[in-house]
């Protein structure tokens, strides 16, 4: 079954087109990972997921509910799309620096109203990932990137989601951190039942993680398969892979 549905979506930011006529779909329970070169528009298409840019043209379905039509018929708000169950773990992980991993995480279950269901996600939260139990009380410019990067994934979880939308979990950290995070991510899938969908630059790691993959190049897709099948995929060897 689908979890989400992307149909012949166009962004442009100004007389720049971003995205053009771009459709792909992540089925429910999937990892998919989307790779392509920098400027590829990898980051536009998850802010489009969430109402964060407008459509020129198409429109996404999530769960078969259309959630974003093109501007002037936006159907749903960002803070509505998220209500729906889809999270976003922005690239460069926007954390609030001068707050601790524990307001952090607060601000990621802004929406729920039971303090009671609050404290019991923080506690899962800090049971998944220790070294946040451990700094909970720290103020999160005091952690180290993988750090911050995994309180990122957390605060997206507080909101339950049951799609997780992750834009470079890896950018800028040591190798046996980024794979310490794929293998959160793994759990995450697997054992919390969450659909992914992820931008990576680490083209090898995400399409070996992924159930399905999508390749972007200048805001269209060019290449859709597998994961395992686009590892052995001349081209993509070639472009992303250093073979």
């Amino acid at each position: 079954m689908e979890k989400l549905r992307i149909n012949n979506i166009s962004v442009s930011y100004g007389s720049i087109r971003a995205l053009s006529d771009v459709s792909m779909s992540v089925a429910e329970g999937d990892i998919v990972a989307l790779i392509g070169a920098n400027g590829a528009g990898k980051s536009t298409l998850l802010n489009a997921i969430v109402g964060l840019v407008p459509l020129q043209n198409g429109e996404i379905d999530f769960e078969g509910e259309k959630i974003c039509l093109p501007k002037h018929h936006q159907k749903l708000s960002t803070d509505l799309i998220v209500r729906k169950g889809i999270a976003l773990v922005p690239e460069g992980r926007h954390v609030f620096a001068d707050m601790t991993v524990e307001e952090n995480l607060d601000m990621g279950a802004f929406m729920i109203r039971d303090q009671s269901v609050i404290e019991k996600r923080k506690e899962e939260m800090y049971d998944f990932f220790p070294i946040l139990g451990a700094r909970k009380k720290q103020k999160t410019r005091s952690l180290s990137g993988g750090e911050q990067q995994m309180m990122a994934i957390a605060r997206a979880l507080m909101s339950n989601p049951k799609l997780l939308l992750l834009d470079e979990p890896g950018l800028g950290l040591a190798p046996l951190i980024v794979q310490d995070i794929f293998n959160k991510i793994k759990i995450i899938n697997e054992e919390n039942k969450v659909t992914v969908f992820l931008v990576e630059q680490n083209a090898r790691l995400a399409l070996r993680t992924s159930d399905y993959g999508y390749v972007l190049e200048n805001g269209r897709i060019v290449l859709e398969d597998k994961g395992e099948n686009l590892l052995n995929n001349e081209k993509v060897q070639k472009a992303y892979l250093g073979a």
